[in-house]
């Protein structure tokens, strides 16, 4: 009998976290029948010796390269006939048994389709980017002028945040992240999963659109509880920015035209200017802002039209 959910996790040097993550999901178990897939992207480190050694129950994929976010999760999700899908981030621990709420809210609630969680930091603070707002031409109106900056959490002029909201309520949000994602799996197969032209970084924001387009509606159970340490996946700060960008970037060229898609570019491009510049004024120790604005060329192009997928 296949298992109730499925957990897929896509790991790159992941040693430091991995074992906590997947000691987390499985005595966290409760009713729900689980079984956990991993995939490795080719990582340098013990990550794949940490999981063999501690997880024999794990089923282990090794693709043998580095495939990406994207097709690694996909890859993933071709080992098991699960019901369910729950991405997972290796950085997450889980708590009070969240995966089994959160499948058990969607049998509750199964015309959502998609549903996350809630996110919180090592110290018990709230990590607020297990969702976010979808992109539009206000909110990049926003970024472009340093708005969304200067007024953090503002609904307004900071909308992509969804404002100063604890995620302690059930709520349709625009993009449940993939850190920690519970997908049907009859609506992830109508979707065809991510697409694989995206590397790292926008697929969430994609899928989130094409299952709003397909009348699913990604909504956010605040009980299923998780701790997640943001920002491990990246080797530095200018390698997450540029892929969060190129992202970014190919979310406005794929799902906007015209007009709307030449004027989102523009202003994604403005608003890393703004901050190249604020940068340059106030003699910040960072480069990051400056490299992004170097390189908009190139980035810009989104990943469909990126020379090769840099490396993770």
């Amino acid at each position: 009998m296949p298992a109730d959910v499925a957990v897929l996790i896509v790991t790159y040097n992941s040693e430091n976290e991995i074992s906590d993550c997947l000691r987390s999901a499985i005595e966290q178990r409760r009713a729900v029948a689980q079984e956990i897939v991993v995939v490795d992207n080719a990582s340098k480190d013990g990550t794949v010796a940490a999981i063999r050694a501690g997880f024999p129950e794990v089923k282990l994929v090794l693709p043998g390269k580095n495939l990406g976010f994207a097709a690694g999760v996909n890859l993933a999700a071709r080992q098991t006939d699960a019901k369910y899908l729950l991405l997972l981030n290796p950085d997450t621990r889980i708590l009070d048994h969240a995966i089994d709420v959160i499948v058990e809210f969607a049998r509750r609630h199964p015309h959502y389709g998609f549903y996350g969680g809630r996110t919180f930091k090592d110290d018990g603070r709230l990590e607020p980017s297990s969702c976010w707002g979808l992109p539009s031409l206000w909110s990049l109106t926003m970024f472009a002028f340093g708005l969304s900056t200067l007024a953090k959490h503002n609904p307004i002029l900071d909308p992509e945040s969804l404002g100063s909201w604890p995620r302690d309520t059930v709520r349709e949000v625009g993009i449940i992240t993939g850190c920690f994602l519970l997908v049907e799996r009859a609506a992830w197969e109508k979707l065809q999963g991510f697409d694989e032209r995206y590397f790292m970084y926008g697929e969430d924001a994609d899928l989130a659109m094409r299952a709003r387009k397909a009348g699913y509606r990604p909504v956010i159970c605040p009980d299923a509880r998780l701790v997640h340490e943001v920002g491990k996946s990246s080797a530095t700060p200018f390698h997450k920015a540029i892929l969060l960008f190129r992202g970014k970037a190919n979310y406005v060229l794929v799902h906007w035209t015209g007009w709307r898609s030449r004027l989102g570019l523009w202003l994604l491009a403005a608003g890393v200017g703004f901050r190249a510049l604020g940068s340059v004024v106030v003699r910040s120790p960072s480069d990051t802002w400056r490299k992004l604005w170097q390189q908009r060329r190139d980035w810009m192009r989104g990943y469909f039209a990126a020379p090769a997928k840099p490396a993770a």
